[in-house]
């Protein structure tokens, strides 16, 4: 199956689950530029499951927009576990949906650091109950190879949530 098919099989099973559980969901967005809610809104019908999406590729962007700490940004970074499950959070805050995904990380080619080299990508996933999970994961690849996989992840993330 080749990345657009994969992405798009994955897409729909979230579609099915969300429709499934009449559940509406929400994503924060930053190193995959919107990818995630345009392979979700490609899907017919999605608006009885998408709420909306934050592209929030700036620090500024997730603090405006998300609410997230400058704090947070200024000690951990955009990069960090703290940052995504703080847009997480105000995804959900700032949308009527009962589920998020959050994702900021470094797709490249520059920008890697010793510590967060170039392909790391942190991910968090919540439910309005409080259901929630995050994970780290340091893809191999160009620029869109992590950000496809990034994607892939999220929407993997999203089905491991609802179990």
């Amino acid at each position: 199956m080749n990345e657009d098919n994969q992405l798009q099989s994955l897409a729909q099973k979230v579609a099915d689950k969300l429709h499934e559980q009449g559940h509406k969901l929400t994503a924060a967005e930053s190193c995959t530029g919107g990818w995630i809610c345009q392979i979700l809104t490609d899907i017919a019908g999605s608006s009885a499951w998408f709420d909306c999406g934050f592209i929030t590729y700036s620090n500024h962007a997730k603090q405006d927009m998300l609410g997230v700490p400058k704090s947070i940004l200024d000690e951990y970074g955009a990069v960090s576990e703290q940052t995504v499950l703080a847009m997480v959070a105000g995804a959900l805050r700032n949308s009527q949906a009962d589920s998020a995904l959050a994702v900021s990380g470094i797709a490249g080619p520059s920008g890697g650091t010793v510590g967060k080299p170039v392909g790391t990508v942190w991910f968090a996933w919540q439910q309005r109950d409080g259901n929630f999970a995050s994970k780290i994961i340091h893809f191999d690849g160009d620029r869109r190879s992590v950000r496809i996989q990034a994607v892939a992840t999220a929407l993997q993330g999203l089905l491991d949530i609802y179990g």
